[in-house]
């Protein structure tokens, strides 16, 4: 049970450091979804998932030299808060 309890904790712990912090909106503010996703494509990026993060725009695919990359979006402006690239 001991064992089950701190592994929630680290997971849960472990989630809250890859977030991002963008500024918030009102979301009347960010930029609409589908713009979003065609504007970050033409970006250079590949998407093969976009969700929300707290006050983000958050993709997982690929950057425009073909590293798989998570990334972070100013859901108004589009601005990268964070990226994590893997080699």
């Amino acid at each position: 049970m001991k064992r089950a309890v701190l592994l929630a904790l680290s997971l849960a712990s472990t989630g809250a450091l890859a977030r991002a912090d963008c500024p918030q909106y009102p979301k009347a503010e960010w930029m609409p979804k589908e713009q979003a996703k065609a504007k970050i494509e033409a970006m250079g990026y590949k998407i093969d998932k976009f969700k929300i993060d707290g006050n983000c725009y958050e993709i997982y695919g690929f950057n425009k030299e073909g590293k798989k990359a998570e990334v972070y979006f100013d859901a108004k402006t589009l601005n990268v808060i964070k990226a994590e690239i893997r080699k």
